[in-house]
């Protein structure tokens, strides 16, 4: 298990390659997070919701996802609220009062804890994920994802802590001695991460931890640029570019106060065709080659906030100027004539007015969408990939002709719009990821040949070349001597 000393240590990734180490090994790993908050979530094939990070490792393990792999997920749609999903499926909304202070917490335990269970008898080992910091003193007797969890299944723990931040002695220290003597007792080993420059030269403060804690540091990882592994942490948008560049065609993702799986952009920072960078500032917008709309938790609320800001008028602008306008997910929601909500499910508003760039509307719904699918994208042959996570249907508007689908799925279902070569609509997640997608975005732009570039093929060797900086870094044999596998 690896825990943390805060929140962004970089646990996610140490999980995912620590599951294609033990792949490579020729064991049959898994991931697991009890609970965890993030907006970054990603569909299964049995139609289940679950976090984008533990589907991300599940990929590093080379199986498939499972809601098992995280139990709870909570998706923030306000400061103060959040919905909660269990073994996949909504329960309700709940405030951070209300979870944490009416028991919420201790009803889940024993669920997240058969999850464990059931995929214990399934793979062997389970790597399992802390989240945030290990000693959150006030939430201690509510927190199920840290400790609690490790004593529970027999964990051997390991704490990792990010040097690049600053203060890492105080951090380990401060977070090994605020456990109680069991839970100290879980930790096997203490994990840098995040080093730069010459890692021999923190020889000395290996020796000062292990002296202050009685726990041994076991690896000092690297800070590294050049392998890219999905981050769920929404921290990582602040490391974003948020300008437009030279020589590339532009894409400015438009930053929502909401945002959700802003992992459906990754892709776009890989193809060397594309400068990719994300903003809210009219201006930045205006430079743009292409404008999306991404996914977000509260539709009503970004978009009320888009009209607001000044985004939306350079939106609509672009869009009459001829630029490439794309909306995904609740992005897509925005780009109709208006979005109503008559239950009430966002807020207190029944209806905002949409950009009025497709003839659409959207209708809020209390049941939620969660599926994969295969689909033609446009009329190009061959399958793509992608996944539908939202709330709502979105229909033509009276009077406005026919419906014109983007996707056909496989099972002859219409999805999205499309309006023309320049403008488009999808719920579907993942649909960049798609390298029929990706020439599509780049046609009209003269200079850019089509490419044959393949994410999945770049994901694949990223957990490859993660696994072997990993490996490199930490003593191996000493983390298997205190595995029971």
């Amino acid at each position: 298990m690896f825990v943390g000393t805060g929140s962004d240590v970089g646990k996610s990734v140490l999980n995912a390659a620590f599951c294609r180490i033990l792949l490579q090994d020729g064991y049959t790993p898994a991931p697991f997070k009890a609970q965890n908050m993030s907006l970054n979530s990603f569909s299964t094939p049995e139609g289940g919701e679950m976090g984008r990070a533990q589907a991300v490792q599940a990929e590093a393990c080379g199986i498939l996802p499972h809601t098992d792999m995280n139990p709870v997920l909570l998706k923030p749609s306000t400061d103060q609220t959040a919905q909660v999903i269990l073994n996949g499926q909504p329960v309700g909304n709940r405030s951070a009062r209300e979870y944490f202070r009416q028991d919420n917490t201790t009803q889940l335990f024993p669920q997240a804890l058969a999850a464990f269970r059931r995929l214990e008898a399934k793979y062997n080992p389970i790597v399992l994920e802390g989240a945030g910091s290990i000693s959150e003193l006030n939430l201690k007797d509510r927190d199920f994802t840290n400790m609690r969890m490790a004593r529970e299944v027999g964990a051997a723990t390991y704490l990792v802590a990010d040097i690049d931040r600053g203060g890492v002695f105080a951090s380990v220290y401060g977070s090994v001695l605020l456990l109680p003597e069991e839970e100290r007792e879980c930790l096997k080993g203490i994990i840098i991460n995040k080093f730069r420059g010459d890692v021999s030269l923190f020889a000395e403060g290996r020796e000062l931890l292990q002296q202050l804690t009685g726990i041994p540091v076991v690896g000092v990882i690297p800070f590294f640029r050049d392998i890219h592994i999905e981050q769920e942490d929404s921290l990582e948008l602040k490391t974003k570019n948020t300008t437009a560049g030279v020589g590339k065609i532009n894409i400015a993702v438009v930053l929502l106060q909401r945002m959700s799986n802003f992992t459906d952009f990754n892709v776009l920072e890989q193809d060397g065709r594309f400068h990719l960078y994300f903003t809210t500032e009219a201006a930045e917008i205006r430079k743009a080659d292409i404008i999306i709309l991404p996914g977000t938790k509260s539709t009503i609320a970004d978009l009320k906030h888009l009209h607001s800001s000044g985004a939306a008028e350079a939106i609509i602008q672009a869009r009459k100027e001829g630029k490439k306008i794309i909306g995904i997910c609740g992005g897509y929601q925005m780009m109709g004539m208006r979005v109503e909500d008559p239950d009430h499910l966002e807020g207190p508003e029944a209806e905002v007015e949409g950009l009025k760039i497709l003839p659409l509307v959207s209708v809020m719904r209390n049941k939620k969408v969660v599926c994969q699918n295969r689909f033609h994208f446009k009329r190009y042959a061959g399958w793509c990939e992608g996944y539908q996570i939202h709330m709502g249907e979105t229909v033509l508007v009276q009077g406005n002709g026919k419906f014109s689908p983007l996707n056909t799925t496989e099972d002859r279902t219409p999805e999205g719009y499309w309006a023309d070569d320049c403008c488009w609509g999808s719920y579907m997640h993942g649909i960049l990821d798609n390298t029929v997608v990706l020439n599509d975005l780049a046609a009209g732009f003269g200079e850019w040949d089509e490419s044959t570039f393949d994410y999945k093929t770049f994901r694949q060797q990223q957990y490859g070349l993660l696994a072997e900086q990993v490996r490199q870094a930490v003593d191996m044999e000493y983390i298997y001597s205190t595995l029971k596998i």
